[in-house]
């Protein structure tokens, strides 16, 4: 049994006015209250999303009063803080995360990634172009999963973060905040490095949507991760799809179905009866997509649920009416406790694969990855202890 690792005082976040999270614009409105030139401004910016201090004090180009004066004035970093660390047998690192209020979420650092962007256009190569293999091998590639909200909403009956209720929504920085702590963490060198991410952790981005979004483009036009890196996991509130489908910077979008039928899906996932398939399905052709790109299809397998091959013929004629270019993302359902389902067999498994490829449609199987420390698909509840 692996158990949590404490880092120091981390779960005592620092106390003040966040200026990680906002704009350039709000931080000019701040610095203006200093006299400051505009310059001045991008110095902050650069400081806080590419340089990712931690401390006021660690802003070199500020003079020390300067520095001085905006932490009398209730200012700090505030960047949430990696309170405790599990570390699974296969490297995946799940972090309890800490924000100013006390409240705490779940983050994971997956390296190598999970596979779950195969097939959706990604580029898959890491480093840049013209760099020989052994250059490229000193390039760090992971995937991080990061949270929205404190809790969840939405009631996916297989889910253990379900099982949490929602206590709140995360702000910006809050969300923003996650990957850079874990960028931090493993010395990330953003724009050498291949990092995805995923917003696939606690929460439903799509009802915290501004925050979220808000988030998006803090981490593409300050910290420097394309959006085309990134990937938003949806249960299916078609209004929050309506609306991703105007951005004009965006991640790839995920739509986790999880059945090939709403008769099934209502059982296992409430929300259904709110949004059925044939409408989430129209909601995403709204959506204008990049070259090559795939929407997702994310399917969590559950053992005499969803898995038989009826199941999986239902699910390629749901594809091929939609018209849509989707791929399948099956993911193995990784259990927990009180949660009354069972994990499919490796055959069914395959299965089910085969008769998607043989038919046409793109599918995948996700590696699990730190099953052991509750930190795979569906696990996260904020456990303390790894046997929990």
């Amino acid at each position: 049994m692996t158990q949590p690792i404490q880092i120091g005082t981390a779960a005592q976040p620092q106390r003040g006015i966040a200026l990680f999270g906002m704009h350039r614009e709000r931080l000019g409105e701040i610095l203006l209250g200093f006299t400051l030139t505009s310059y001045r401004i991008q110095q902050l910016w650069q400081a806080l999303y590419q340089q990712r201090v931690t401390e006021i004090d660690e802003i070199a180009p500020f003079p020390v009063q300067l520095r001085s004066q905006i932490t009398e004035a209730g200012y700090c970093v505030g960047l949430p803080e990696i309170a405790q660390v599990f570390t699974s047998v296969d490297g995946t690192e799940r972090y309890l995360i800490a924000c100013a209020d006390g409240a705490t979420v779940e983050t994971v650092w997956m390296p190598e990634g999970d596979g779950g962007e195969q097939g959706d256009g990604s580029d898959d190569t890491a480093g840049a172009a013209g760099e020989s293999s052994a250059e490229a091998a000193r390039y760090l590639r992971a995937t991080i999963c990061v949270s929205s909200q404190v809790g969840c909403a939405v009631n996916c009956q297989f889910c253990l973060t379900a099982k949490l209720g929602v206590q709140r929504n995360l702000t910006a920085g809050e969300i923003a905040g996650q990957v850079v702590a874990v960028l931090n963490r493993h010395k990330v060198r953003v724009g050498r490095d291949r990092i995805n991410l995923v917003f696939m952790g606690m929460g439903e981005p799509f009802l915290n949507y501004d925050a979220f979004m808000d988030a998006v483009r803090l981490l593409v036009a300050g910290v420097g991760i394309p959006e085309s890196r990134m990937t938003v996991s949806t249960s299916g509130i078609l209004p929050g799809i309506e609306r991703f489908a105007s951005e004009t910077v965006r991640p790839k979008l995920a739509l986790s179905l999880n059945a090939p039928n709403d008769t099934i899906r209502a059982e296992i996932m409430p929300i259904t009866r709110k949004w059925n398939i044939a409408a989430l399905l129209d909601g995403l052709r709204a959506i204008p997509l990049r070259a090559r790109e795939r929407l997702t299809l994310e399917y969590v397998l559950l053992g005499d649920v969803n898995d038989r091959l009826q199941d999986a013929r239902e699910l390629v004629q749901q594809v091929r009416r939609s018209g849509l270019p989707l791929k399948v993302n099956l993911i193995v359902w990784n259990p927990g406790p009180g949660v009354a389902y069972q994990m499919p067999q490796p055959d069914t498994v395959a299965a089910f694969q085969q008769h998607l490829m043989a038919s046409g449609v793109p599918a995948y199987i996700r590696r699990p990855r730190g099953r052991d420390i509750y930190a795979a698909c569906g696990q996260l509840k904020r456990t303390t202890e790894a046997g929990e």
